[in-house]
Order: structure tokens, then C-alpha cells, then sequence
């Protein structure tokens, strides 16, 4: 008898399960690392094969856009795969086609191999939806906010060491941190084919697939006709396009604006991580004592529109002291909306469902996340630096009254 309960005997009986808490959580600090490692570094791996500043931005960006695809077309298929088959052989091959995917990107030599490394990686880019899954699978409904926000504290702890230790990396080569984010991936593969326990009971697993659960576009028409959910994913779909163009052009904005290092660059996006950590250990078990997922939710996005502001302005002003306010206060932002969301969204189905709708948000965030850069990098270029954070001030301001109108009060 499998040790996993399905999610109404866990509801009623409150147990979960240590040892896959205990791999979950290192799970995803090694994702955090992994994810963040080769940030500080991309603009200059890709800077040997671009003329000028403009057109460097333009490709970091459409990198970033180019995983974003691989993730929307896979997501599903990865989300459907571990509703049938389970987390575990899901959760392992996309970190090996992770690993795969930063080797390739080091070696580089070209602009299509970097494109290569990233669709590898994109491809087996469910990783983090199949980690929710996993958790929603061993976590009671009423406790997984709470959780995902431990979630969101341990990728903290990585986000905080990984781009840190990607820009100490650089010194040695531009490629170096993408081979240690390889090493760091496979070693999570290596644990997890000796430790990891297997979280989704046979009773409760898909009993086929068929094509509609692989088709991405399908699953998305899908997805958004829940009418639980719908308001609550395109909420977050206009908060992820803004963070997506974020994430592409932050390390092109501050060589652009401030001519940083890459040892300078991985310490500000450590900031993040901080963030995560301070806000998860300290502020959010407090929110939750006095406030519901949404109003968190809410919370957050009020925050983000904040730190935008400020970002905005560092930018026309070229003083990056606003800067690093701005990205404290979004980094509160993100670090407390990320958990409420999950937790509201984990909420809305049963167990049988979670890889479905934890791979469904998956694609809707890259299908943001793909749009958000190339636009981002557009306005960036043809409008100026503080565009992206303009944009995110009005399309957060647009996904606050959709949250707030239009989903469950009691969420």
C-alpha cells in the first residue's frame, strides 16, 4: 500500500508526508539555483554575436521569449503526463533536459546554439508546475498556501545564491556558470532517482490520455472556460507580462544604465531571493492570520505597481539608488502574490486535476512571459529604458479589479 493518501483523506487527516516535504523542498532550492546561476551572464555570452547594445537587448529578450514558446507547447503534455504517470519520472527527465540545455548554452559558438540550448530547456520546462503538482499532492487544501509560501522562502535561499554565485562564476569565463548550473541540476536528477517517493496515488491518477490533454491551445480554451478560474489566470496573465519583459531586460537595463558588472548584476538580482525569504519567514504567516489568499494576492500587485514606479524612475534619472528600492518593494510584490495565487489556484480542483491546472498556469505564464519580452524589448530599445516598467504599472493596474471582481470572494 502506497504510503500517499488521495487529497480527501489527507484533508480530513492532516498528515503529510516528510520525506517528500524534505525532496520537494530541496527540489526547489536547487531549481532556484539552477533557474538564477545564468542570469548575470546572458547579455554577455551574447554580446560576441551582436553589433551594438540595441540589437544585443533585442536577442537577450528573444531568448527569453524562445523558452517561453518551448514551455507553452510542453507545458500540457508535462502537466497530462504526470496526472497519468506520475510526478516522479516527469519531475526528473525535465531537470535533465535542463542540464542538457545549460551545457549546450555554454558551449555556445553561435546564436542558433544558444537558441538550441534554450528550446532543450524549454521543452522540459515543466518542472516547476510538476513540483506544485507534487506538493498539492501530499499538502491538505487548507494548508498549501502556507506551504507554497516555504516554497517560495527555499527558492528564496536559491535565488539568493544563484546569481551571487553566477557573477563570482564569470570571473573564470561567461560559460562557467552555465556548467555549474548543470552540475547543480544533474546532482538534483542523481537524488532524486535514489530518494524521491512517488506522490500521486494510483486511484487518483488520469486514466488516458488523449490528444486534447497535449494539445496546448486546446488545453488553454480548456482551462479558461473554468469559470473558477478563468478571471484568476488572466489576473495573472497581465501581471506576468510586465514581470516576463523584467526578467529579459534587467540585466541588459543595468549595464545599459548603470554599466554594471556581472558581479554586480548577480548580487541585485539576488534581491529577489531576500525578498522571498524575509517575506515567507516573517511577514506572510502574519497576512494569513488577517487576510485571505485574494486580498494578498491584491497586496502584491499593489507592491509590484510600486516597485515599477520606482524602477521607472531610476531609469529617466540614471541613479540606481531608486533602482534598488524599487526592486525590494517588487520583490515584496512577487514574493507574497506567487503563494496566495498558487494557493488559490490549487484550490479550485481535485486532486486528478493539479498536473492539468499547475501545467495549464504554466503555459499561460509563458505564453506572457514569451509576449512580455518581445515587447519589452522593443519599447526598451525604440522608446527608452523605463518603458518595461511603464508597462507594468498600467497592465497590473488592469489585472487588480479583474482579481478583485471577478473571483471568489472566500478564496
Amino acid at each position: 500500500m502506497s504510503k500517499f493518501k488521495s487529497n480527501n483523506e489527507q484533508s480530513s487527516e492532516q498528515i503529510i508526508d516528510k520525506h517528500a516535504l524534505i525532496f520537494g523542498l530541496i527540489s526547489v532550492f536547487l531549481c532556484g539555483i539552477g533557474f538564477t546561476i545564468i542570469a548575470p551572464v546572458v547579455p554577455f555570452l551574447v554580446q560576441p554575436y551582436t553589433s551594438n547594445p540595441g540589437e544585443q537587448a533585442i536577442v537577450v529578450t528573444l531568448l527569453t521569449s524562445v523558452y517561453a514558446v518551448c514551455v507553452f507547447l510542453a507545458a500540457p503534455g508535462l502537466g497530462a503526463l504526470s496526472d497519468r504517470y506520475g510526478r516522479r519520472p516527469v519531475l526528473l527527465v525535465c531537470l535533465l533536459g535542463s542540464a542538457i540545455g545549460y551545457v549546450v548554452f555554454g558551449i555556445g559558438g553561435a546564436l542558433w546554439i544558444l537558441f538550441a540550448g534554450r528550446i532543450i530547456d524549454g521543452i522540459t520546462g515543466g518542472t516547476i508546475s510538476t513540483i506544485f503538482a507534487y506538493f498539492a499532492d501530499i499538502i491538505p487544501s487548507n494548508q498549501r498556501t502556507k506551504y507554497f509560501g516555504w516554497v517560495s522562502a527555499i527558492v528564496g535561499v536559491g535565488t539568493v545564491i544563484g546569481p551571487t554565485l553566477g557573477g563570482l562564476l564569470a570571473k573564470f569565463g561567461y560559460s562557467v556558470p552555465m556548467y555549474f548550473g548543470a552540475i547543480i541540476t544533474l546532482l538534483n536528477v542523481v537524488y532524486g532517482i535514489f530518494f524521491m517517493p512517488e506522490s500521486l496515488h494510483n486511484e487518483d491518477r488520469l486514466e488516458k490520455i488523449t490528444f486534447v490533454r497535449l494539445n496546448p491551445f486546446t488545453q488553454l480554451a480548456i482551462i479558461l472556460s473554468m469559470k473558477s478560474i478563468k478571471m484568476l489566470l488572466i489576473s495573472g496573465f497581465l501581471l506576468w507580462i510586465p514581470n516576463g519583459s523584467l526578467q529579459a531586460v534587467f540585466s541588459q537595463f543595468t549595464i545599459d544604465t548603470f554599466s554594471w558588472e556581472p558581479t554586480v548584476i548577480g548580487l541585485m538580482f539576488s534581491i529577489m531571493g531576500f525578498q522571498d525569504i524575509i517575506s515567507q519567514s516573517l511577514i506572510m504567516p502574519k497576512l494569513l492570520l488577517k487576510l485571505n489568499d485574494k486580498q494578498i494576492a491584491i497586496l502584491g500587485m499593489g507592491s509590484e505597481i510600486m516597485g515599477y514606479a520606482f524602477i521607472a524612475l531610476s531609469a529617466l534619472l540614471s541613479f540606481y539608488p531608486l533602482f534598488i528600492i524599487g526592486m525590494f518593494i517588487f520583490g515584496f510584490g512577487d514574493s507574497i502574490f506567487g503563494p496566495s495565487f498558487n494557493g488559490m489556484l490549487s484550490k479550485s480542483v481535485d486532486s486528478s486535476e493539479q498536473g492539468r491546472i499547475q501545467g495549464g498556469s504554466q503555459s499561460i505564464q509563458a505564453l506572457a512571459r514569451m509576449i512580455g519580452p518581445i515587447i519589452g524589448g522593443q519599447i526598451y530599445v525604440s522608446l527608452g529604458h523605463s518603458a518595461p516598467a511603464f508597462m507594468g504599472i498600467l497592465l497590473i493596474a488592469l489585472a487588480i479589479p479583474v482579481l478583485y471582481n471577478r473571483t471568489h470572494v472566500n478564496i
